[in-house]
């Protein structure tokens, strides 16, 4: 919580002979404004040089190799990684040895040694370099740093659980924030405009009066719209209970297809997927993409299409009619077909202790605001999934060690096989199969963790517990009509009971057993649980929606 100027962050350049000058140049032209631009030659050095950066305050955003070294470039990366864990990696390549090297590169990016290697520019403009360079620089700042730019700010003591909850949502949004202590020049100012006695946090933003007593749900709701602006007379042809992949895939296509389309949502845009540091299995991607960024553009495209997108608001029930109602916190909203699209919430680890611990180091997800604070500390991630998976490398970068904690045999009964292998040959990553956490504690915050394997007890020192937990719908609050499996996930087309079938046929493949009521992504019954498969079943859905809408023939 300070005010002061951040030193800038270097980009470390190693590289030799003809690309010294290229590289140089490219950089130091388009970045040294922002970014402290370093090149060294001497590859001998370069771990000291390294060193001494961090030693003197300033952060590495990103370093990039030379292939052409007469050292291998991929072991320099190795070796800067335990120097800088949290800067983004690049083998940088000439155009004449690319092919040579591609076998190679392609196995090191397989198992996460580097982040992509690019072509070094053969010329002037060379925009897919730039453009490439630009999201790793975003990445790292979003996922490692806190903004540089006023946006929301938040005024607390560090005594405030709520401020974790604040954050994560702010950093899902997009949304720039700075914390102020109630005693800064800042922290006064705001807290003149509520009153002294005002309880904290307090979140002042987008020109509107600031927020007292402050929770993740507030500010979601004051600061992002009411579906009670839309007016009392307002139906949606399309409203969508969820902000996940499914329910913005959908809410794109059905804006962009002329439907008044609404999506409410309980917590940030993005769903689980948006918590994902980083997926690299979506298509279009090849470098990968954070869910966040990913949220934030589905987000962008579907408001631009003219869809409303409410968050903060949690779905109550639902009325089936002619026109169905659905009741939120805060009120009621008509609309002619439904999309059920809310998602599954990570399951509860059960274990009373570490529940009261919440936010105190005990977290549900993997926030990146919170694996910020993970620095040199030791951390545990429960879970086996791909969520979890990712959440380990990326905690990797910060923590000084990720221990991973699974009751089955091995991670490759539930992870993708490319998050296995990258887990598998990071030094900073552990797996403990077999195993369940069965108590912990601390005092004030989280300190240790009991191990249970075959039979016997350990304790352990733990800093951070990340629990991703499966997935158990979160649609209590559907009504009997709409069918659903024993978990509770919702059935859809040939999957529903013969007996709610309509005159002997079933319903659209992503129709519930209520007309006009769809399902798509992970609270589906039988969906994959994979970002690109919801996005196809919530695009999928609207065709449906149409079909629905449509006027009966004659």
């Amino acid at each position: 919580m300070t005010e002061s100027p951040r030193p800038r962050p270097v980009i470390l350049l190693v590289a030799g002979g003809w690309s010294h000058d290229v590289l140089a140049d490219e950089f130091t032209s388009r970045y040294s404004r922002d970014y402290d631009v370093r090149v060294v030659t001497d590859v001998l050095t370069v771990t000291d040089v390294a060193a001494q950066i961090i030693a003197g305050g300033q952060p590495i955003a990103l370093i990039g190799v030379d292939f052409g070294l007469e050292i291998n470039a991929i072991d320099v990366l190795d070796v800067l990684r335990n120097v800088a864990p949290s800067s983004r990696r690049i083998v940088l390549v000439r155009m004449g040895a690319f092919q040579r090297a591609l076998d190679e590169l392609r196995l090191a990016l397989a198992v996460g040694r580097l982040d992509t290697y690019l072509l070094i520019p053969q010329g002037p403009r060379d925009e897919e370099f730039h453009t490439a360079i630009a999201e790793y620089l975003s990445e790292w700042a979003t996922s490692t740093s806190t903004p540089e730019v006023a946006g929301v700010r938040i005024v607390d003591d560090g005594n405030q659980l709520e401020v974790a909850g604040i954050r994560d949502f702010l950093d899902r949004m997009g949304a720039p924030w700075t914390r102020y202590h109630p005693d800064s020049p800042v922290g006064r100012e705001i807290l003149a405009e509520v009153g002294e006695d005002a309880p904290l946090p307090i979140v002042s933003a987008f020109s509107r009066p600031p927020l007292a007593g402050a929770t993740d749900r507030l500010v979601a709701s004051t600061f992002y719209g009411s579906p009670a602006d839309l007016g009392e007379d307002y139906v949606a042809d399309l409203l969508i209970v969820g902000a996940g992949p499914a329910g913005l895939a959908a809410a794109v296509y059905g804006a962009s297809e002329g439907l008044r389309t609404v999506i409410l949502e309980s917590e940030a845009v993005g769903g689980q997927a948006g918590t994902s540091s980083m997926i690299r299995n979506y298509l279009g991607f090849p470098r990968g993409v954070s869910g966040m960024r990913l949220a934030f553009r589905a987000r962008l495209q579907a408001t631009r299409f003219g869809a409303r997108i409410f968050t903060g608001r949690s779905v109550e029930g639902l009325r089936v009619g002619d026109l169905h109602e659905i009741a939120y916190d805060g009120g009621v909203i008509r609309a002619r077909s439904v999309l059920v699209a809310c998602g599954v919430d990570y399951r509860r680890l059960g274990v009373p202790a570490l529940e009261e611990l919440v936010g105190r180091g005990v977290h549900y997800g993997a926030a990146s605001s919170v694996a910020r604070e993970m620095e040199g500390r030791d951390v545990f991630i429960v879970g086996g999934g791909n969520s979890a998976g990712q959440a380990a490398v990326h905690l990797a970068r910060f923590a000084r060690a990720v221990t991973i904690i699974v009751r089955r045999a091995s991670l490759e009964e539930t992870m993708s096989a490319y998050l296995v292998e990258e887990i598998r040959t990071h030094r900073a990553i552990h797996v403990r199969t077999g195993s369940r956490i069965v108590d912990g504690g601390g005092d004030a915050r989280l300190q240790w963790i009991d191990l249970e394997s075959a039979g016997s007890v350990e304790r352990l020192d733990a800093d951070g517990l990340f629990l991703l937990l499966g997935a158990e719908p979160g649609c209590d609050w559907l009504p009997a009509e709409v069918s659903r499996d024993e978990r509770g996930f919702v059935l859809t087309g040939r999957d529903i009971p013969r007996a709610a079938w309509r005159d002997g046929l079933p319903p659209a493949p992503l129709e519930t057993a209520v007309p006009g009521i769809f399902a798509a992504g992970d609270v589906r019954a039988g969906s994959m649980k994979r970002v690109a498969s919801a996005s196809g079943e919530g695009a999928g859905a609207v065709s449906q929606v149409h079909a629905h809408l449509a006027p009966a023939p004659r």
